[in-house]
């Protein structure tokens, strides 16, 4: 189904029967993609005596408990929320899930012993374009990102002034297929997630980070709409689907 889209005073025409889906399933498993020092995710009936609620155990309906955490266990969706006192809700304040968005692809570089997304190659990227959205793709960039157990591991990270960056160039949603955009252990600084939100001044409230998405190697740089969809969690994160589509000439 094509479309023909008016957005910020601009006509785009969209192939809808092509979606680019960039997140990563959850599974209940241990090669589910795993941070932050948890167990794996968890997938089971519910169960009432000798009663399971599986059909294959005998009962007319599967009815399962799902326990995991969004943060650590897959494509995720957060806004300030989840560095502020006050709990704000992801569900609250993410209330548009159309936009522009430009996906890039990014080799981090080695910096006191670290590898990192620096400002100068973001700037590089992105150079004048004005995009609601930044999806960015790291390299290399394999299938085993999908069931990476990252805790421990000094994965990339933004630099807080790739964060400074982004706010001041009006990013909206920064996408990233690292499970976090800060450094693992950083005594709670969390630079790059201050940035962006602006926790220093006014808050953006609206401003979201997602991360652990994976943009396959078929998906080219490039501008594309985004649907980001999101679970309607009362949380400061929730479970989320970003999904891409191209942009026709």
């Amino acid at each position: 189904m094509l479309a023909t889209i008016q957005y910020h005073s601009k006509k785009y025409q969209i192939d809808f029967l092509q979606p680019l889906d960039i997140s990563m399933p959850l599974r209940a498993s241990k090669s589910n993609v795993n941070a932050w020092y948890i167990d794996a995710p968890k997938i089971e009936p519910v169960k009432d005596g000798e009663w399971i609620a599986s059909v294959l155990e005998g009962a007319c309906i599967n009815f399962n408990n799902i326990y995991f955490n969004p943060h650590g266990h897959g494509t995720h969706t957060e806004c300030v929320g989840h560095i502020t006192e006050k709990v704000h809700s992801i569900n609250q304040h993410l209330k548009q899930f159309f936009f522009l968005a430009e996906v890039v692809t990014i080799p981090p570089i080695k910096q006191n012993g670290d590898f990192v997304i620096s400002k100068k190659q973001l700037q590089y990227a992105l150079g004048n374009k004005k995009r609601d959205a930044v999806v960015i793709r790291t390299i290399p960039n394999t299938k085993e990102k999908l069931t990476a157990q990252y805790s421990n591991t000094n994965p990339p990270y933004l630099l807080e002034e790739a964060a400074i960056y982004l706010k001041e160039k009006e990013i909206k949603h920064l996408l990233i297929d690292l499970p976090s955009v800060d450094k693992e252990k950083d005594d709670g600084e969390l630079l790059a997630h201050n940035a962006f939100w602006n926790t220093a001044g006014k808050l953006r409230m609206d401003a979201t980070i997602t991360e652990f998405i994976f943009v396959p190697n078929t998906v080219e740089d490039g501008t594309y709409f985004l649907n980001l969809q999101i679970a309607p969690f009362e949380n400061d994160a929730s479970p989320s689907k970003p999904v891409l589509y191209k942009i026709l000439e």
